[in-house]
């Protein structure tokens, strides 16, 4: 199932039923799981593992080196999970700690055409990258979240789960998980109800989640203050705990919010 107008580096572990189109380049240090496909002009580079039944589309780099001054040339890794596509012309970096994971793309994502994802980022299963979408280094996106094209996310910012950031949107801060984020300067749009909806939350479940994000959104006062009122109010719950556990471990510093603490 390799075509011999490829380059498939000897050493490269390669496993069943791979598909390799003409004109790939598969380099030494790589994994190819199971069921994968790697199309013309596709490059997977050192250091990169692919899980199963992934599909590599044309011109894309998967595993190139790490666009940071920090990176002196170690060897470093990628990840690309399970059941994952990767459109055309997406470049993908490795890490810039040769101690480390490095960069680790999730199982069952979606990464579009001409997207970009920096060195150490970590995307969570069933994540939506879209068209053009621009990810830094070192950032965290939350399971089934959607980066709409032509996003950005700046460096060391994190993105909770289930959250929707809206095209164009210039991300430079922790995006909390359940909602919508849009315009620029990046605000607040509501809550993720019909996605969540569609995907097994419940009525209360969006209920509560929403009446959250009030307190810390539409109410006038700090995060700080926010959490108080969400503790106070919002019925107790994984959802509930998932809201306070990501904002307290992000120091506060939430897109869109009053980021005043109160002693």
């Amino acid at each position: 199932m390799i075509n011999n107008l490829a380059h498939v580096d000897p050493s490269a572990k390669i496993g069943r039923d791979v598909k390799i189109h003409p004109f790939a380049f598969v380099d030494a240090d790589v994994e190819i799981g199971d069921g994968s496909v790697i199309m013309p002009y596709a490059s997977v580079m050192a250091g990169t593992t692919i899980g199963k039944n992934c599909k590599i589309y044309q011109g894309a780099i998967i595993g190139a080196d790490p666009q940071d001054f920090r990176w002196k040339g170690e060897p470093t890794r990628c990840l690309v999970g399970d059941n994952t596509v990767i459109r055309e012309h997406v470049i993908i970096n490795r890490g810039i700690r040769p101690d480390e994971q490095g960069t680790v793309i999730g199982n069952e994502c979606f990464i579009m055409a001409d997207s970009h994802i920096g060195h150490d980022t970590r995307i969570a299963d069933k994540v939506v990258v879209g068209n053009g979408a621009t990810v830094a280094g070192d950032v965290e996106i939350g399971t089934c979240t959607i980066l709409s094209s032509l996003s950005i996310v700046h460096e060391k910012c994190h993105v909770g789960k289930w959250a929707v950031i809206k095209g164009g949107c210039r991300i430079g801060a922790h995006v909390p998980p359940f909602v919508i984020i849009a315009h620029n300067p990046a605000t607040f749009f509501g809550v993720n109800a019909w996605v969540m909806q569609k995907n097994g939350f419940s009525e209360e479940d969006i209920t509560e989640i929403a009446k959250a994000y009030r307190h810390m959104y539409q109410s006038g006062t700090s995060v700080f203050n926010a959490l108080q009122r969400i503790e106070a109010d919002v019925t107790p719950g994984p959802n509930r705990d998932a809201i306070i556990d990501f904002v307290r471990s992000n120091d506060l510093r939430i897109v869109g919010a009053i980021n005043v603490s109160e002693d």
